[in-house]
């Protein structure tokens, strides 16, 4: 199968965080629902999950990254601590197989809708995803060892690392 990850600049933050134009969500949504229908996730801030949401297809769904630690605003008063991912399609349960995501303990569960996690730190670049993030979302996706992951906006290439070690799996297993 195949999916995308898109977690383009924020509205309104291309210039001024990233020295880009900002980038048209209404482009973007028409580029992943017509090259990717397997399925997508799309990072975006929570101001702008009204327009965004707008812009899609009514099949989408809306999970959330909860910050546990987050950057505080003066004069923002509630902090912005989660963030919105907009995703769609994805392999769905079938046959008894379900979407799963390994906990610390090595057992395999489903996958929440949400997940709290702390932002990153000193990773080059402003709104880099933890790892941890990355690999939720692709659980959301029941992405397998196999598939094909593209990340239209690479930034630090956490994303593309996580879902190359992923669908790697099935090469390493076949190997053996």
């Amino acid at each position: 199968m195949k999916f995308a990850y898109a977690d383009p600049p924020y509205i309104g933050q291309a210039r001024r965080r990233y020295q880009c134009a900002e980038v048209d969500h209404a482009e973007l949504i028409a580029r992943l629902v017509s090259e990717f229908p397997d399925g997508w996730a799309l990072s975006l801030s929570s101001p702008t999950l009204r327009q965004i949401l707008n812009l899609c297809p009514p099949d989408v769904r809306v999970a959330a990254w909860c910050k546990s630690f987050c950057a505080f605003k003066r004069g923002v008063r509630p902090a912005y601590a989660w963030e919105p991912v907009i995703y769609r399609g994805g392999r769905n349960p079938v046959n008894g197989h379900r979407a799963e995501i390994p906990e610390k303990n090595g057992k395999q569960t489903t996958p929440k809708d949400f997940i709290v996690e702390p932002i990153t730190l000193r990773k080059g670049l402003c709104g880099a995803k933890p790892e941890r993030v990355c690999r939720w979302i692709l659980a959301l996706l029941n992405v397998h060892p196999g598939d094909e992951v593209t990340d239209l906006f690479p930034g630090t290439g956490i994303m593309g690392r996580v879902a190359q070690e992923l669908t790697r799996e099935a090469d390493i297993a076949q190997v053996e």
